[in-house]
C-alpha cells in the first residue's frame, strides 16, 4: 500500500482554513489508498545488495539519542556487552565482548531503513518504528519482542471539549455528521503509514492527514488539527493538554524490540551465531529481573525430609523445586551432619512471605542475593527464531 501526497492547493475545502494553520511543512493526503510498485522500505531493499553481502563484519544498529538510547545502552552493559565508543561524536563503535561485531549509532528509522538495505545486520529499536519504517518487508524479522522498555502505545487521541466533548469511541467518531468530503477529520500524526492504514482499516472515509514533528499536542488547540495520532506512555501529556485517548483508537502496543534482516541471517552465519549470544545474554539478563537467590539452614533428619517439609509452602518452591544439600558440621572431633541448607529462587513479590514459611520450618541464617542471569537449557526464542528461518 501507497499513499500519494498532493499539496494543500488541491484540496479546495481546506481553503477556509487560515494558511497559518498548515506549516511549510504538511501535506494532506486522502485516506483511500492505491497500490504502487513499491514502497519506499521496499525500494531500499534492493540497494547495494552485493556490498551487504561481501561485508565481513556484522552490524548492529542502536538509537543515537533520547531516553531509547540510554535505556539500550544501560541494558546491553547489564548483560555484560558494554558498548565502547572512543569518540561521543563518533557514529561507529564496538563491543569488546564480541569481535567482528561493529556498533552504528542511527536514528531509529533509520537504524530499520539500512536493515531492509543491507547497511545493518542487527538493531534495537522501538516496534512502532519496524512497523512504520519497515511496512510490512518480510525481510524484517523480530529476533526478541520484549526488551522491557521503551513501552508506549500508539494511539488516536481527540479534544476532551467542544464537538468531541461526549464522543467516546472510534465508533462514535466515525459516526459524526460533521466529517464530509468537504470537511474531513484533520489529523496530524509523524506516523504516516500506520495512521492512515488504521483509519482505513476502522472504515473512516474521509479524513486527512498533516506530517507534523514535536509538541502534537498543541495541534488541536492551535487549529491546525481535529485530533492527533501519536506515542502514548503514560497519558499525562495529553491530559494537560486537554486530549483524550478513546475506545479503540489504539493502534498499536510497542516496547524495544531486537530486530534483524532475515537475509544476514539466512546468508551469514556469522551473523546467526552473534544473534545467538545476544539473544541469550538478553534472555538471561530479562529472565532474572525481579528474582532473587534465598539460601537458609535448617534441621532436618535427611534432606528428603526436609525438601518435604519445604514442598509443603506455597512460595518456597523456587523454579524447579529447592536445592538441598548437608551442612557439615564438627563437633567433639567428628564430622556430622545436623543441618540442611535450602537454596530456592523467588521472585520480589513473594520474597518476605518467603522468609517467614523458612523461619516457620525452623530456617535460621536466612541470606538474600539477586540474580543477575537465568540460563535455560536453551533459549526458546533461540528455537523459534530457526523456525521462522525455516533453519530447523
Amino acid at each position: 500500500m501507497s499513499l500519494t501526497w498532493r499539496p494543500v492547493t488541491e484540496f479546495p475545502a481546506l481553503s477556509r482554513f487560515p494558511s497559518s494553520s498548515l506549516s511549510s511543512r504538511s501535506f494532506v493526503f486522502a485516506v483511500s489508498c492505491r497500490t504502487s510498485a513499491a514502497s519506499p522500505a521496499s525500494t531500499d531493499r534492493n540497494v547495494d545488495k552485493k556490498k551487504a553481502h561481501e561485508r565481513t563484519e556484522v552490524r548492529l544498529g542502536l538509537p543515537s539519542k533520547g531516553r531509547m538510547a540510554v535505556d539500550t545502552l544501560d541494558l546491553l552493559k547489564e548483560c555484560q556487552l558494554s558498548v565502547k565508543q572512543v569518540n561521543p561524536r563518533q557514529y561507529v563503535a564496538e563491543i569488546p565482548l564480541i569481535s567482528n561485531l561493529e556498533v552504528w549509532f542511527q536514528r531509529p528509522k533509520d537504524v530499520v531503513r539500512k536493515l531492509v538495505s543491507g547497511d545493518l545486520d542487527l538493531g534495537i529499536v522501538g516496534l512502532d518504528t519496524v512497523m512504520e519504517h519497515g511496512q510490512g518487508n518480510e525481510d524484517l524479522i523480530i529476533v526478541h519482542d520484549a526488551l522491557e522498555f521503551g513501552d508506549c502505545r500508539l494511539s488516536l487521541a481527540i479534544p476532551n471539549y467542544g464537538i468531541f466533548e461526549n464522543v467516546n469511541s472510534l465508533k462514535e467518531l466515525a459516526e459524526m455528521p460533521q466529517w464530509m468530503p468537504e470537511r474531513p477529520l484533520r489529523v496530524a500524526t509523524s506516523f504516516t503509514h500506520l495512521g492512515p492504514k488504521f483509519m482505513k482499516d476502522n472504515g473512516l472515509k474521509y479524513v486527512t492527514f498533516s506530517t507534523a514533528d514535536g509538541a502534537l499536542e498543541a495541534a488541536p488547540a492551535m487549529g491546525t488539527a481535529d485530533a492527533i495520532v501519536d506515542l502514548v506512555s503514560s497519558g499525562t501529556t495529553l491530559k494537560e493538554n486537554n486530549l483524550k485517548e478513546i475506545e479503540g483508537g489504539i493502534i498499536m502496543q510497542s516496547q524495544a524490540v531486537l530486530v534483524a534482516s532475515r537475509r544476514s541471517l539466512v546468508e551469514r552465519e556469522e551473523v546467526l551465531n552473534i544473534t545467538r549470544e545476544i539473544l541469550e545474554r538478553l534472555e538471561a539478563h530479562l529472565s532474572a529481573i525481579g528474582q532473587f537467590t534465598v539460601t537458609a539452614n535448617t534441621r532436618g533428619t535427611s534432606a528428603q525430609e526436609v525438601a518435604e517439609r519445604i514442598l509443603q509452602q506455597p512460595s518456597l518452591s523456587g523454579l524447579q523445586g529447592p536445592t538441598v544439600s548437608p551442612v557439615y558440621c564438627k563437633q567433639e572431633g567428628e564430622v556430622s551432619i545436623q543441618y540442611y541448607a535450602v537454596v530456592i529462587c523467588v521472585p520480589k513479590k513473594d520474597l518476605y512471605k518467603s522468609v517467614q514459611e523458612l523461619r516457620a520450618i525452623g530456617g535460621s541464617g536466612v541470606l538474600i542475593s539477586p540474580l543477575t542471569y537465568i540460563f535455560d537449557k536453551e533459549t526458546p526464542r533461540w528455537r523459534q527464531l530457526l523456525v521462522k528461518l525455516k533453519l530447523e
